[in-house]
């Protein structure tokens, strides 16, 4: 059963714009993180402008979805849970945004030996919440088919804490030559790129107990 009708085009049209935003944020968010890694500052800083305006996008289709669901009475036995995946949703890119903005306020200092963890978990990280999006649009036209399309997502965000956990194990127990105050600036700094997956995840878990609802 599909949740809209061909009554709510134009809000399918804006709910798939938002979604839009926030894949393009996640692209963007890669990008961002590789161009840190080669010290292109200069491409950093465009990365986070192109962030800034996907964000500020999200937050405005936001508020148009959630004002026409109340304006014309649409989806009224599922608006609340609806409004509610869309808040998690944009904490998805809020949490882009806010990551890319603590590595240019603090600048921390990332070794060449971790280079190739942070890209690996920046990747996992990203996967997890990119596997998302499609699930995230099926609910609102095949929500049968929400919980099969979960499963990358909740694959990525375990492969993230992995790569996470074993990245800080080598941090503190083999990286001798760093001082104890530049390897928890890292470790805030891992936190920060792990969070986008399990922004995902709560996310998964939201759209997977929703999706039930309608199947049944």
């Amino acid at each position: 059963m599909a949740l809209f009708k061909r009554t709510t085009k134009d809000l399918i049209i804006r709910i798939d714009e938002f979604l839009d935003n926030i894949e393009l944020g996640l692209l963007v968010f890669r990008e961002s993180i590789n161009s840190y890694i080669d010290k292109d500052m200069e491409a950093f800083s465009r990365h986070l402008q192109k962030v800034d305006t996907l964000e500020g996008n999200a937050d405005r289709l936001q508020r148009m979805i959630e004002n026409e669901m109340i304006t014309h009475s649409i989806l009224p036995q599922h608006r609340e849970e609806v409004a509610r995946l869309l808040d998690v949703l944009d904490e998805i890119i809020d949490t882009v945004k806010s990551s890319l903005n603590e590595f240019i306020i603090e600048m921390p200092e990332i070794p060449a030996a971790l280079n190739k963890d942070i890209i690996n978990l920046t990747e996992a990280s990203v996967e997890a919440a990119e596997e998302l999006i499609p699930a995230a649009r099926a609910y609102f036209t095949t929500p049968y088919t929400v919980r099969e399309k979960l499963l990358k997502v909740y694959y990525f965000e375990s492969e993230t804490d992995k790569i996470a956990l074993n990245t800080k194990k080598r941090i503190f127990q083999e990286m001798k030559d760093i001082d104890l105050a530049h390897k928890a600036h890292l470790r805030y700094i891992i936190h920060h790129i792990e969070n986008i997956s399990d922004m995902a995840q709560k996310a998964a878990d939201m759209l997977s107990a929703m999706a039930i609802k309608i199947v049944i």
